[in-house]
């Protein structure tokens, strides 16, 4: 019984075994994982994002952060696809961003040197230095 409660349906860690893995990896082209989750939870708290009976919005605060970030929101209010997206990450049971902010703050990441894609595995791995202004970004550690 004590076997079976670590398995199945009882268990209690969720997502994948590997820490890397669950820490930050690409979820389709958007960050995903516990720094995903922290970064979508932290956003909708400094209204940079809004959840109403639409959905998610980019709010003028949160397009005030990004234009200051060094994103171009033009481009992406022109573009088809959506802006803000809620994305269930599978690891956290809880959301993180997607859409063309979500691909656009990655892409930004990696742009700045604070973090690098690993194709073969999906993990997002970011640098100390990354790690902290990623942090300090999110109003964090």
């Amino acid at each position: 019984m004590g076997l079976a409660a670590g398995a199945g349906h009882l268990r209690t860690r969720t997502g994948p075994k590997d820490a890397a893995l669950r820490r930050a990896r690409v979820c389709y082209n958007h960050l995903a994982g516990d720094m995903g989750t922290k970064m979508f939870d932290r956003f909708v708290e400094m209204d940079y994002l809004s959840l109403d009976g639409d959905g998610l919005c980019l709010t003028a605060t949160g397009e005030d952060f990004a234009r200051g970030f060094g994103i171009d929101i033009e481009p992406l209010h022109a573009a088809k696809a959506p802006i803000c997206l809620e994305c269930l990450d599978w690891s956290e049971r809880r959301s993180h961003l997607a859409g063309s902010l979500g691909r656009a703050l990655l892409a930004r990441f990696e742009e700045l040197g604070w973090a690098e894609r690993d194709a073969k595995t999906r993990v997002v791995a970011f640098t100390p230095t990354g790690e902290k202004r990623f942090n300090a970004m999110i109003g964090g550690d």
